[in-house]
């Protein structure tokens, strides 16, 4: 008799694990740069990180960065997105000049605050909407537009101001640049508050979708329905909403008006902080939150200099050099380079 054999059961198909993607966090090059700057900066004073109050107004070197660094912060916001339409703004130094001369002047008239306000944002709302008038329907190119306002800006800034320093007494208007509530400067809670809005209108609305759209191809853009001409409008009347309130802060912290060095090169930084924050000159994705940091770094490599006793002579090649090791961080080639270092660590260990 033959042997039976037993049944053979069918194998269970063994369904794979699959393994959850690493996603790597986009902001890791610039927090760490700015942990660097700021440890440095510890290391140069050794009470940078304390903070007091005093009058209720709390005070401290770290407070100073984020005081300090408003403007830029403030104008760091609307670079980026224009930026991202594949733009840029080389005017706001001269709006936040316009905008601090109509509001010394007004104030100086007798003009209530409210008025005083809405001329002076009203002011960078205008350079804003003829910068994106400029680039969207005249089709010049961004550099050469905003170039024309950058020059133009500073005349325009004199003639308000009668080509004098204008100084005000206003209490009221100087503490949008001095005052605090709960004993946070209110620069940085304007700082605060415009990044909120302006997460909440490119991140809660398809705004920032057209936006990242338009910067990656205007054509194709078009071809899907999306108002280029109009979105381009739009980051630069916000550009100049920015540089509008960077001007009233500047010009409420020093009670006048200075048509000559009100905003003076702060385009460069306001660049240099949307470029260490990621966003790329050639448009499309954006980060907003990053753009910040990329303004607390140069703040925070400002105010390092300053405590450190350098001679100011060297802050721009402090500033370039910690910016190109930033850029280099977040390069590709960096960070396709990591991985092989780090798997050759492993094998050498």
């Amino acid at each position: 008799m033959n042997a039976v054999s037993p049944p053979v059961r069918p194998e269970t198909p063994t369904v794979p694990t699959k393994r959850r993607p690493r996603v790597a966090f986009a902001g890791w090059p610039q927090i760490l740069a700015l942990a660097v700057v700021l440890l440095a900066d510890r290391l140069v004073s050794p009470g940078f990180f304390h903070v007091h109050m005093v009058d209720g107004r709390l005070f401290g070197s770290i407070i100073d960065v984020l005081n300090r660094g408003a403007p830029v912060a403030l104008l760091s916001l609307g670079m980026t997105l224009v930026i991202a339409t594949r733009g840029i703004d080389l005017s706001v130094g001269a709006v936040m000049a316009i905008s601090g001369a109509v509001a010394a002047t007004l104030v100086n008239s007798g003009t209530s605050l409210p008025l005083v306000l809405a001329a002076s944002i009203g002011a960078g709302l205008l350079c804003g909407l003829w910068n994106g008038i400029l680039v969207a329907l005249l089709r010049i190119q961004p550099i050469v537009a905003t170039l024309i306002l950058m020059v133009a800006g500073r005349g325009i800034a004199q003639l308000i101001t009668g080509g004098q320093v204008v100084t005000f007494d206003s209490r009221s208007l100087g503490a949008i640049g001095t005052g605090a509530v709960f004993g946070i400067p209110v620069p940085v809670l304007l700082v605060a508050g415009m990044a909120g809005l302006t997460l909440a209108l490119t991140r809660l609305t398809a705004l920032g979708l057209f936006i990242e759209a338009v910067g990656a191809n205007e054509r194709s853009s078009a071809y899907a329905g999306i108002g280029a001409r109009g979105v381009q409008i739009s980051v630069y009347v916000w550009s100049g909403l920015c540089a509008a309130l960077a001007g009233l802060v500047v010009a409420a912290d020093i009670h006048g008006a200075d048509a000559n060095n009100a905003g003076l090169w702060l385009e460069l930084d306001a660049i240099l902080a949307v470029v260490v924050g990621g966003t790329s000159l050639f448009g499309g994705r954006f980060r907003l939150v990053l753009s910040l940091i990329g303004a607390a770094i140069i703040q925070a490599l400002n105010t390092g200099i300053l405590l450190s006793g350098i001679r100011p002579e060297y802050n721009l090649i402090v500033k370039a050099l910690v910016v190109l090791a930033v850029l280099l961080l977040q390069s590709p080639v960096t960070r396709n380079a990591l991985p092989v270092l780090r798997s050759g660590f492993r094998k050498n260990s």
